[in-house]
Formats: structure tokens, sequence, C-alpha cells
């Protein structure tokens, strides 16, 4: 094992004093090629091309000498020190940081950053992330080859944002550069680069916040809300006991996509927004969308908002991780279930429309569960019944691959 293991942060700026010295000690160093060519490495030391964090991390427990890591930025965000200090290496590392590639390219903007989201995008993550910028108003992307500003850009397609595309941060062809989503992917940029996302209003705060990221206490507490919150009297398939059971089935989360089908009040698109989810709210009705459109105002959430008619509308939408099935029956739930979602929502009047829908989801591979929801209101002045209803929940869930 390395005697010791020391990782640098470099930022562009001068070295300090320590990571001199660790540099000078050094009998092995690991980094980027632009990192290996600094002055200040030993001409005699060995030298590790980072590709694979975890196969250099091997080459530096089997070491024996002093290893230094170079790492751009803060190494200890989104960094190569998670990887360097895992079990399996028995590696004890000492860091000296610099300025965070995120931190610089939000100073560069001349913006706060303590209420932005920050998520790295591969290839392998880039939907999540470009899910996470469709839901809220500002977020930094970690990018990298192949899961860009340009490929960002195309998957954002139909959702207004602000790019602020930070490139080679901290080096003489460092460049930051504004452009509209929708123009990202006519230009080529050049990696390594950081992107923030605006879209929306994004607020300043008079006093600062508490917590980095979206205030979790920044609306209403409850996973659903009454019908008031949502402008009115609810269709009968948005009533918040059917919708709470909706919402607990499906699990909205952040880095989500639910697809909300026939959207009404914009009531179940709402909530999964508070929860952290993108959502696209889907109406034939252009008052419904209207009114999904004022509701999401009212609470401070991100829609995209689709006008059409199920399930023809659905085909060019972007894949759904949970969807709900407000309307349309058993012919939208299997265009719905064709796309693959991890789970699908809808519920039915009727034992006969709830059969349908049912074996509608098991032929397409789904498990289903079905239960039947009767909840009365009382008035708790007279303690006697206001409104009661009844309504058949079905939800599917996708097995697992291997299962």
């Amino acid at each position: 094992m390395a005697d010791r293991v020391t990782v640098i942060g470099w930022d562009g700026s001068p070295l300090t004093a320590a990571a001199r010295a660790a540099l000078g000690a050094a009998t092995l160093v690991a980094g980027a090629s632009h990192h290996l060519a600094l002055p200040e490495v030993p001409p005699g030391a060995e030298r590790i091309r980072l590709g694979s964090v975890a196969l250099a991390a091997r080459r530096i427990a089997a070491h024996r000498g002093t290893a230094v890591v170079l790492a751009d930025g803060d190494p200890g965000f989104f960094g190569v020190v998670r990887t360097l200090r895992a079990p399996e290496f028995g590696l004890e590392v000492e860091v000296d940081p610099a300025v965070s590639s995120v931190a610089a390219a939000f100073a560069r903007a001349g913006m706060p950053w303590d209420d932005a989201h920050v998520v790295v995008a591969h290839p392998r993550t880039l939907r999540r992330a470009v899910n996470v910028c469709r839901a809220h108003t500002k977020v930094a992307v970690l990018t990298s080859p192949g899961a860009g500003p340009a490929e960002l850009g195309l998957l954002m397609e139909g959702i207004h944002r602000t790019f602020v595309i930070c490139e080679e941060l901290g080096t003489e062809r460092e460049q930051v550069t504004v452009v509209t989503s929708d123009k990202a992917a006519d230009h080529t940029w050049r990696d390594p680069n950081v992107v923030i996302v605006i879209g929306g209003p994004v607020g300043a705060g008079e006093s600062g916040g508490w917590i980095a990221g979206r205030d979790p206490a920044g609306g209403p507490r409850g996973w659903s809300l009454p019908a008031e919150e949502y402008g009115g009297e609810l269709g009968e398939g948005e009533r918040e006991p059917l919708r709470t059971s909706q919402l607990a089935r499906l699990g909205p989360r952040l880095g989500d996509l639910v697809w909300d089908i026939g959207c009404g009040s914009g009531a179940f698109a709402t909530d999964a927004a508070r929860a952290g989810a993108a959502v696209i709210a889907v109406d034939s009705d252009p008052r419904a969308c209207a009114r999904t459109d004022s509701t999401a105002r009212r609470h401070g959430v991100q829609l995209q908002i689709v006008h059409g008619t199920a399930p023809h509308v659905l085909e060019n939408l972007p894949e759904p991780d949970v969807v709900r099935v407000g309307g349309g029956g058993a012919a939208v739930v299997s265009a719905v279930a064709d796309r693959r979602p991890q789970r699908i929502v809808a519920d039915a009047a009727t034992r006969d429309a709830a059969e349908l829908i049912g074996r509608t989801l098991t032929e397409h591979g789904y498990e289903v569960e079905c239960a039947l929801l009767q909840s009365v209101e009382l008035d708790t002045r007279a303690w006697t019944e206001k409104e009661r209803s009844v309504a058949f929940l079905l939800s599917g869930v996708l097995p697992a691959r291997g299962n």
C-alpha cells in the first residue's frame, strides 16, 4: 500500500505550498493529461493518466511510495476522494482542495448557488439530470463527453431554459457563454464544462435559506392538499383520498419524469411536482390545461403542459418513470404500458372497467393490484355525512429485470 496518498485539487491558480511539497515528494502521480503536464510534477515519478479512478486506485494501493492524485476543483465534491476512500482499496488520503468548478461557474455568472441543485450528467444519468432541470429553476450540471450542453438542450425540447455554459474553467481558454436551451445543440463545446440551467422565477430571498437546494418547507405541508388549494371543485378522479393513494403508489421523486394524463385541475401534477419530480401534464380540454397552468403558478412549481388527446399525443413525449392515467381507460393504459414506465396508476368507476384495465396491465407484463377505495367526508360540526366517493384504484409495477 502507498505510504501516503495526497489528493490535490486544481482550479488553474498556483498550487499551495503544501501541494507543491506533496508533489515534490511524490513517487507516483495520477491525473488528467493537463495535470501531468504541470511543471511541479517530478520527472522521475511514475505517471498514471486518470481514466477509471477505480483502476488507478488499485495501482496506487499496490504502490510502494508516496502517491499524489491531481483533480480539477474540489476533489471531495463529486470527485475522486469517494472512490479512493472505498473500503476495498484501504487508502487513507489527505486532501488539499481548490475551488469547486460549480462554485467557480456561479461566481463567473455572478449568482448565488446555495439554492441550486447540482447533478452529474454521464450518458447513463443524463435523462435523470434533464428531469431535474425540467423540474427546478436553478440547476448546475457537471457534464461529461456524450452528456454535454448539446445533449442537454436536445432532451429539453419543449422546455425553455437559459444555459450559462462555462468551458475549461481556470485555464487560459476559459469561456462563459449564455444561450437558450434550444440553441445549445448548434455549437461545439469544450470539455470539461459546467452548465448552469436557469428557468422560471428564481427567488432572491431576503435573508437566504437554511438548506442547500430547494427549501422543503417552501410550500404547504402534506402530500396532497384540499380542493380549495387547486382553484375549487375537483373531478371524481381527483379527490384527495384517491389522489393521495395514487401518489403513495407512484412515489414520484427527484430525477423522475411523471406523466399525468387527464390532468383536469392540475392537482395531481402539482402534487407530484411538489415532491421534486418533473411533470408533463396532458389534457384534451384547453380549459383544463389553463387551470393546470394556474394551479402550478399558484404553488410555484414547474410543469410542461401538453394540450392533446391521448394516446396519440403521447407518441413524441420523453420516456416517463411513472404515470397516472386519469382518463381514456384501457386504450390509454395500453399505450402507456408500451413505453414501459416503472409504475402506472389508473382509476375506474365500475368493476368491469377496473377488470379491463387490470387485464391490460397484466398482458403488458405488469404486476397488478386493485383496491376499492370508499371515502366519506364528515361535517365535524354536526358529524353528518357531507360527501361520499367510491373508486377502484389500479396500480401496475414493472418487475425488476431478472425477477
